[in-house]
């Protein structure tokens, strides 16, 4: 296992290959950092699905009010939801989206962003300054690689359980 600094800011993810081992930056976007890590330990990511799987790209997850669902036709909801928690101003930096960075998901609107979130397959430059960096992923980034493809992939991967280490 990584050596994880600091537990209160660090998400445990579990996929069916293993475990993702992320490193939140509370210094960087504390309010996004927050949001998370209130939402799993709150168990609303437990069982949400990769709604949006761009191979060479990013794996979208994270819409806690429709990405739980099992059958396919209520999954082509998931992605259009968040939690029933305010909308979150955007924290943007100059953090780069790099390969393993967690950016928020959000409409057009900047200031958007809910429970969503994405993890890049590679380098991503073009969307800096324009989304949200609040973490990376210090452990497990094979596991992120195997995620099934697709918009909705036809049967999608799930995050088993997230938790905060500090609760683990």
């Amino acid at each position: 296992m990584a050596e994880i600094k600091d537990p209160e800011n660090t998400v445990i993810i579990e996929l069916k290959d293993g475990k993702v081992v992320i490193e939140l930056l509370a210094d960087v976007a504390p309010l996004h950092t927050a949001r998370m890590k209130e939402l799993a330990r709150a168990g609303e990511y437990d069982n949400v699905c990769f709604h949006r799987v761009i191979d060479g790209f990013m794996a979208q997850t994270g819409d806690v009010a429709n990405g739980d669902m099992e059958d396919n036709f209520n999954l082509r909801a998931a992605g259009t939801g968040g939690s029933d928690l305010p909308d979150l101003p955007a924290e943007f930096s100059r953090l780069p989206h790099d390969r393993g960075t967690l950016g928020a998901a959000r409409s057009m609107n900047p200031n958007s962003a809910n429970s969503q979130f994405f993890i890049n397959f590679k380098d991503n430059h073009f969307l800096n300054g324009q989304y949200t960096v609040y973490g990376r992923v210090i452990e497990g980034m094979e596991f992120v690689d195997n995620i099934t493809r697709g918009e909705p992939p036809a049967n999608p991967d799930r995050m088993i359980s997230v938790k905060v280490a500090a609760d683990v």
